[in-house]
Protein backbone atom coordinates (compact mmCIF):
# COMPACT_ATOMS: atom_id res chain seq x y z
CA UNK A 1 0.00 0.00 0.00
CA UNK A 2 1.42 3.36 -1.03
CA UNK A 3 0.78 6.78 0.40
CA UNK A 4 0.44 10.03 -1.47
CA UNK A 5 2.31 13.16 -2.41
CA UNK A 6 0.10 16.23 -2.00
CA UNK A 7 0.78 19.63 -3.56
CA UNK A 8 -1.01 22.07 -1.28
CA UNK A 9 -1.71 25.71 -2.13
CA UNK A 10 -1.14 28.26 0.63
CA UNK A 11 -2.58 31.80 0.92
CA UNK A 12 -0.92 34.45 -1.23
CA UNK A 13 -1.92 37.15 1.25
CA UNK A 14 -5.14 36.81 3.23
CA UNK A 15 -4.77 33.91 5.65
CA UNK A 16 -8.54 33.38 5.53
CA UNK A 17 -8.04 31.91 2.05
CA UNK A 18 -6.49 28.78 3.59
CA UNK A 19 -8.73 25.89 2.63
CA UNK A 20 -10.12 23.34 5.10
CA UNK A 21 -8.10 20.68 3.26
CA UNK A 22 -4.88 22.62 3.79
CA UNK A 23 -5.64 22.95 7.48
CA UNK A 24 -6.35 19.22 7.74
CA UNK A 25 -3.23 18.24 5.82
CA UNK A 26 -0.95 20.39 7.97
CA UNK A 27 -2.19 18.66 11.11
CA UNK A 28 -2.37 15.06 9.81
CA UNK A 29 0.40 14.59 7.22
CA UNK A 30 3.40 12.47 8.12
CA UNK A 31 5.78 15.00 6.58
CA UNK A 32 5.31 18.62 5.56
CA UNK A 33 8.03 19.78 3.19
CA UNK A 34 8.16 23.58 3.15
CA UNK A 35 10.02 26.08 1.00
CA UNK A 36 10.69 28.06 4.19
CA UNK A 37 10.03 26.24 7.47
CA UNK A 38 9.81 29.50 9.43
CA UNK A 39 7.06 30.80 7.16
CA UNK A 40 5.23 27.50 7.50
CA UNK A 41 5.29 27.75 11.28
CA UNK A 42 4.15 31.38 11.08
CA UNK A 43 1.25 30.35 8.85
CA UNK A 44 0.29 27.54 11.20
CA UNK A 45 0.36 30.02 14.08
CA UNK A 46 -1.96 32.42 12.25
CA UNK A 47 -4.29 29.53 11.49
CA UNK A 48 -4.27 28.49 15.14
CA UNK A 49 -3.08 24.96 14.48
CA UNK A 50 -0.07 22.76 15.15
CA UNK A 51 1.78 20.94 12.38
CA UNK A 52 1.39 17.32 13.36
CA UNK A 53 4.11 15.59 11.35
CA UNK A 54 7.78 16.07 10.69
CA UNK A 55 8.75 19.38 9.09
CA UNK A 56 11.57 19.45 6.53
CA UNK A 57 12.90 22.17 4.25
CA UNK A 58 12.29 21.73 0.53
CA UNK A 59 13.53 24.55 -1.69
CA UNK A 60 15.22 25.18 -5.04
CA UNK A 61 18.66 24.30 -3.70
CA UNK A 62 17.81 20.87 -2.28
CA UNK A 63 14.66 19.73 -4.10
CA UNK A 64 16.44 17.25 -6.37
CA UNK A 65 18.56 15.75 -3.59
CA UNK A 66 15.64 15.47 -1.16
CA UNK A 67 13.03 14.12 -3.58
CA UNK A 68 13.73 10.41 -3.15
CA UNK A 69 13.96 10.75 0.63
CA UNK A 70 10.46 12.20 0.72
CA UNK A 71 9.11 9.76 -1.84
CA UNK A 72 10.38 6.84 0.25
CA UNK A 73 7.89 8.01 2.88
CA UNK A 74 5.13 8.00 0.26
CA UNK A 75 6.09 4.53 -0.95
CA UNK A 76 5.99 3.35 2.66
CA UNK A 77 2.35 4.44 2.96
CA UNK A 78 2.80 7.94 4.35
CA UNK A 79 1.44 11.31 3.28
CA UNK A 80 3.93 13.98 2.25
CA UNK A 81 2.65 17.52 1.75
CA UNK A 82 4.58 20.07 -0.32
CA UNK A 83 3.96 23.75 0.45
CA UNK A 84 5.67 26.90 -0.77
CA UNK A 85 5.78 30.38 0.72
CA UNK A 86 2.60 31.35 -1.14
CA UNK A 87 0.39 29.91 -3.83
CA UNK A 88 0.62 26.63 -5.69
CA UNK A 89 3.79 24.49 -5.63
CA UNK A 90 5.51 23.98 -9.02
CA UNK A 91 4.19 27.32 -10.41
CA UNK A 92 7.41 29.37 -10.38
CA UNK A 93 8.12 27.58 -7.08
CA UNK A 94 9.68 24.27 -5.98
CA UNK A 95 7.73 21.07 -6.64
CA UNK A 96 8.23 20.15 -10.28
CA UNK A 97 11.23 17.90 -9.69
CA UNK A 98 9.62 15.81 -6.99
CA UNK A 99 6.48 15.43 -9.08
CA UNK A 100 8.54 14.26 -12.05
CA UNK A 101 10.38 11.78 -9.83
CA UNK A 102 7.10 10.56 -8.30
CA UNK A 103 5.81 9.88 -11.82
CA UNK A 104 8.95 7.85 -12.54
CA UNK A 105 8.37 5.85 -9.37
CA UNK A 106 4.66 5.39 -10.17
CA UNK A 107 3.53 6.94 -6.89
CA UNK A 108 0.24 8.68 -6.16
CA UNK A 109 0.23 12.45 -6.69
CA UNK A 110 -2.68 14.71 -5.84
CA UNK A 111 -3.35 18.33 -5.03
CA UNK A 112 -5.15 20.47 -2.48
CA UNK A 113 -5.88 23.42 -4.80
CA UNK A 114 -6.26 26.96 -3.64
CA UNK A 115 -4.84 30.47 -4.08
CA UNK A 116 -2.77 31.29 -7.15
CA UNK A 117 -1.26 34.69 -7.86
CA UNK A 118 -1.29 33.92 -11.60
CA UNK A 119 -5.01 33.18 -11.79
CA UNK A 120 -5.95 35.93 -9.35
CA UNK A 121 -4.08 38.56 -11.36
CA UNK A 122 -5.58 37.28 -14.60
CA UNK A 123 -9.09 37.37 -13.15
CA UNK A 124 -8.91 40.97 -11.87
CA UNK A 125 -6.92 42.39 -14.79
CA UNK A 126 -9.91 43.04 -16.99
CA UNK A 127 -8.10 41.42 -19.93
CA UNK A 128 -9.12 38.36 -21.92
CA UNK A 129 -9.03 35.14 -19.90
CA UNK A 130 -10.07 32.57 -22.52
CA UNK A 131 -6.45 31.89 -23.51
CA UNK A 132 -3.36 32.89 -21.53
CA UNK A 133 0.28 32.02 -20.92
CA UNK A 134 2.34 32.28 -17.76
CA UNK A 135 5.81 33.67 -18.51
CA UNK A 136 7.27 33.80 -14.97
CA UNK A 137 9.95 36.37 -14.14
CA UNK A 138 11.49 38.19 -17.14
CA UNK A 139 15.29 38.00 -17.46
CA UNK A 140 17.15 40.50 -15.28
CA UNK A 141 19.71 41.59 -17.84
CA UNK A 142 18.57 44.34 -20.19
CA UNK A 143 19.55 42.62 -23.44
CA UNK A 144 18.14 39.24 -22.48
CA UNK A 145 14.91 40.86 -21.28
CA UNK A 146 14.50 42.75 -24.57
CA UNK A 147 15.10 39.55 -26.54
CA UNK A 148 12.55 37.65 -24.45
CA UNK A 149 9.89 40.30 -25.08
CA UNK A 150 10.71 40.43 -28.80
CA UNK A 151 9.95 36.71 -29.01
CA UNK A 152 6.51 37.41 -27.50
CA UNK A 153 5.57 40.37 -29.69
CA UNK A 154 3.08 38.31 -31.72
CA UNK A 155 1.81 36.14 -28.85
CA UNK A 156 -1.99 36.20 -29.18
CA UNK A 157 -2.74 34.96 -25.66
CA UNK A 158 -2.91 37.18 -22.59
CA UNK A 159 0.46 36.99 -20.82
CA UNK A 160 1.10 36.92 -17.07
CA UNK A 161 4.49 37.80 -15.60
CA UNK A 162 5.96 38.06 -12.11
CA UNK A 163 8.29 40.95 -11.27
CA UNK A 164 10.03 42.46 -8.26
CA UNK A 165 9.36 46.04 -7.15
CA UNK A 166 13.02 46.93 -7.84
CA UNK A 167 12.75 46.04 -11.54
CA UNK A 168 9.12 46.80 -12.35
CA UNK A 169 9.77 50.24 -13.88
CA UNK A 170 12.50 48.93 -16.19
CA UNK A 171 10.42 45.90 -17.14
CA UNK A 172 7.35 47.96 -18.02
CA UNK A 173 9.54 50.29 -20.07
CA UNK A 174 10.98 47.33 -21.97
CA UNK A 175 7.47 45.93 -22.50
CA UNK A 176 6.26 49.27 -23.86
CA UNK A 177 9.18 49.34 -26.28
CA UNK A 178 8.62 45.76 -27.46
CA UNK A 179 4.81 45.51 -27.46
CA UNK A 180 4.01 49.17 -28.06
CA UNK A 181 3.01 51.85 -25.51
CA UNK A 182 -0.71 51.43 -26.25
CA UNK A 183 -0.83 47.68 -25.52
CA UNK A 184 -3.31 47.18 -22.66
CA UNK A 185 -1.92 45.81 -19.40
CA UNK A 186 -2.55 45.61 -15.67
CA UNK A 187 -0.06 45.84 -12.82
CA UNK A 188 -1.44 43.84 -9.90
CA UNK A 189 0.34 44.18 -6.57
CA UNK A 190 -0.20 42.84 -3.07
CA UNK A 191 -3.12 40.69 -4.22
CA UNK A 192 -5.57 39.75 -1.41
CA UNK A 193 -3.54 41.84 1.05
CA UNK A 194 -4.46 45.07 2.84
CA UNK A 195 -2.79 47.31 0.26
CA UNK A 196 -3.98 45.46 -2.83
CA UNK A 197 -3.87 47.63 -5.94
CA UNK A 198 -4.52 47.04 -9.63
CA UNK A 199 -3.27 49.64 -12.10
CA UNK A 200 -4.73 49.37 -15.61
CA UNK A 201 -3.83 51.17 -18.82
CA UNK A 202 -1.43 51.19 -21.72
CA UNK A 203 2.10 49.93 -21.14
CA UNK A 204 3.55 53.37 -21.84
CA UNK A 205 1.42 55.05 -19.17
CA UNK A 206 2.06 52.26 -16.69
CA UNK A 207 5.83 52.49 -17.30
CA UNK A 208 5.75 56.24 -16.62
CA UNK A 209 3.76 55.74 -13.43
CA UNK A 210 6.10 53.02 -12.18
CA UNK A 211 9.09 55.26 -12.87
CA UNK A 212 7.51 58.12 -10.93
CA UNK A 213 6.24 56.06 -8.02
CA UNK A 214 7.88 53.33 -5.99
CA UNK A 215 5.60 50.34 -6.38
CA UNK A 216 6.03 47.96 -3.47
CA UNK A 217 5.12 44.40 -2.64
CA UNK A 218 4.67 41.31 -4.77
CA UNK A 219 3.75 42.19 -8.34
CA UNK A 220 2.08 40.45 -11.27
CA UNK A 221 1.94 42.09 -14.68
CA UNK A 222 -0.81 41.01 -17.08
CA UNK A 223 -0.38 42.04 -20.72
CA UNK A 224 -2.98 41.77 -23.47
CA UNK A 225 -2.15 39.48 -26.33
CA UNK A 226 -1.23 40.83 -29.74
CA UNK A 227 -4.11 41.76 -32.07
CA UNK A 228 -4.66 39.65 -35.15
CA UNK A 229 -2.11 40.55 -37.77
CA UNK A 230 -3.08 41.70 -41.23
CA UNK A 231 -0.77 40.07 -43.72
CA UNK A 232 1.30 42.82 -45.31
CA UNK A 233 3.38 42.54 -48.45
CA UNK A 234 7.01 43.59 -48.60
CA UNK A 235 5.90 46.61 -50.63
CA UNK A 236 3.52 47.62 -47.82
CA UNK A 237 6.31 47.37 -45.27
CA UNK A 238 8.74 49.31 -47.43
CA UNK A 239 6.15 52.07 -47.88
CA UNK A 240 5.74 52.30 -44.12
CA UNK A 241 9.52 52.41 -43.58
CA UNK A 242 10.06 55.15 -46.18
CA UNK A 243 7.13 57.19 -44.86
CA UNK A 244 8.65 57.16 -41.41
CA UNK A 245 12.12 57.90 -42.78
CA UNK A 246 10.76 60.86 -44.77
CA UNK A 247 9.27 62.10 -41.50
CA UNK A 248 12.74 62.34 -39.97
CA UNK A 249 13.22 58.88 -38.43
CA UNK A 250 16.53 57.13 -39.10
CA UNK A 251 16.09 54.51 -41.81
CA UNK A 252 17.65 51.77 -39.67
CA UNK A 253 15.39 52.60 -36.73
CA UNK A 254 12.29 52.60 -38.94
CA UNK A 255 13.30 49.27 -40.45
CA UNK A 256 13.92 47.70 -37.02
CA UNK A 257 10.56 48.82 -35.65
CA UNK A 258 8.51 47.86 -38.71
CA UNK A 259 10.28 44.50 -38.98
CA UNK A 260 9.61 43.81 -35.30
CA UNK A 261 5.92 44.58 -35.63
CA UNK A 262 5.57 42.59 -38.85
CA UNK A 263 7.65 39.64 -37.69
CA UNK A 264 9.95 39.82 -40.68
CA UNK A 265 13.71 39.99 -41.14
CA UNK A 266 15.41 43.36 -40.71
CA UNK A 267 18.17 42.70 -43.22
CA UNK A 268 15.80 41.85 -46.07
CA UNK A 269 13.50 44.78 -45.29
CA UNK A 270 16.43 47.21 -45.09
CA UNK A 271 17.74 46.05 -48.46
CA UNK A 272 14.28 46.43 -50.01
CA UNK A 273 13.88 49.91 -48.52
CA UNK A 274 17.28 51.05 -49.78
CA UNK A 275 16.51 49.68 -53.23
CA UNK A 276 13.10 51.40 -53.30
CA UNK A 277 14.60 54.71 -52.15
CA UNK A 278 17.31 54.46 -54.82
CA UNK A 279 14.73 53.69 -57.51
CA UNK A 280 12.66 56.65 -56.42
CA UNK A 281 15.66 58.97 -56.54
CA UNK A 282 16.72 57.83 -60.02
CA UNK A 283 13.25 58.33 -61.40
Amino acid sequence: MTGRLVLAATPIGDVADASPRLRDLLTTADVVAAEDTRRLLALAGRLGLRVGGRIVSYHEHNETARADELLDVVEGGGTVVIVTDAGMPTVSDPGYRIVARAVERDLTITSAPGPSAVLTALAVSGLATDRFSFEGFPPRKTGERASAFTELVHERRTMVFFESPHRIAATLGAMAEAFGPERAAAVCRELTKTHEEVLRGGLGDLAERAAAEQLRGEICVVVAGAPARTELTTADLVTEVLTRADGGERLKDAVADVARMAGTGKRELYAAAVAARGAGASS
